[in-house]
């Protein structure tokens, strides 16, 4: 019975002193003498505990800071490489070198450690390369790919086994991640990479889809010059 009592009159102290939090102003000698309980440690003072929760605090934004700054950090990276990107498509001649432009600039600029390009049409001036592959979009072995190119949306993370297999062929093995990019009209262009780390689900997606609408412009503007 008492201890129901003691753990009441506990609890009504503690509603008391969260409606009256300048209380302990008035008694400074009483909030010194206060000591907080500590799970990795003894008991500590009310003025040292404050003052550990706020450097725990302080700590956890500046982590969240770096974080951020990091995160602008590789943002910026990657729109100077997309802007890059964009440039070299526009200088090739023909719709063929805007083609090896995109696969050498995601090769080189973005680390890609295997390219591959499915075109829905052949482009005259590509035939033999390894990256390349032609298959009509209304083709069957481009049936695991329906859903990407219907929604046009970028995939990143480890594909389908399918997948892999119609992209990498015989080096599928080495594309632990990829980041697939549809484009409209085209085909499908991935970029894979031996890191499982590299491309995750849920990454942004926002450059991938730039840098394919730049694609998709510089091989339109050669077909209204044809």
């Amino acid at each position: 019975m008492n201890d129901t009592v003691e753990k009441l009159g506990a609890h009504e102290v503690a509603a008391w002193l969260r409606r009256h939090p300048g209380f302990l102003q008035q008694f400074p000698d009483l909030a010194l003498s206060l000591v907080v309980p500590r799970e990795d440690g003894p008991a500590a003072s009310l003025a040292s505990y404050q003052l550990e929760v706020l450097r725990d605090k302080n700590r956890e934004l500046s982590r969240r800071l770096q974080d951020l700054y990091a995160v602008s950090q590789e943002n910026e990276r990657l729109a100077v490489r997309t802007h890059q990107l964009t440039l070299a498509l526009m200088r090739p001649e023909s719709p063929a070198g805007v083609v090896r432009a995109m696969v050498a600039t995601l090769a080189e600029d973005f680390s890609g450690d295997l390219v591959r390009v499915v075109l829905f049409e052949p482009l005259p001036g590509l035939s033999d390369e390894e990256w390349l592959q032609v298959i009509p979009r209304d083709d069957r072995s481009l049936q695991p790919f329906a859903d990407c190119i219907r929604d046009g949306e970028p995939l990143c993370g480890r594909l389908h086994p399918d997948k892999q297999a119609l992209l990498y062929a015989a080096r599928v093995d080495e594309a632990a991640s990829t980041a697939l990019l549809p484009v409209e009209g085209v085909g499908l262009v991935a970029v894979g990479s031996r890191d499982p780390n590299r491309f995750y689900p849920g990454m942004g997606t926002l450059f991938l889809r730039m840098m394919g609408e730049a694609f998709s412009v510089a091989l339109r503007r050669h077909r209204d010059q044809a």
